[in-house]
């Protein structure tokens, strides 16, 4: 009748010197390490995969924003011209009606 893997696993475990076992443990805590290492990796990667979505969404909407302010810029600038050429000519008219 053939060992259950556990068993002889158990069995090699009792069999094994000081320095083998230790060898084994050292082993098996680097291997749960590197485990936990290499999720770690991978959850910062899926933190940065998510603040670059994040940045595309916002550098978009600055973007807007320049837009925008350029836009309202350019009507501000076109209605400075009109009052400034309203003023100029009800002083034209002023100067005029005085001379």
């Amino acid at each position: 009748m053939a060992e259950s893997p556990s068993q002889s696993d158990a069995q090699l475990v009792a069999h094994q010197s000081p320095g083998q076992q230790a060898d084994s443990d050292l082993t098996s805590l680097v291997f749960e390490m590197s485990q936990q290492v290499q999720m770690g990796m991978e959850n910062m990667l899926k933190m940065v995969y998510e603040i670059d979505q994040n940045s595309v969404g916002i550098k978009e909407e600055i973007e807007k924003s320049k837009d925008f302010a350029m836009e309202k810029k350019r009507i501000l600038e076109e209605e400075k011209d009109q009052f400034q050429k309203a003023a100029y000519t009800i002083l034209d008219m002023l100067s005029n009606s005085r001379g």
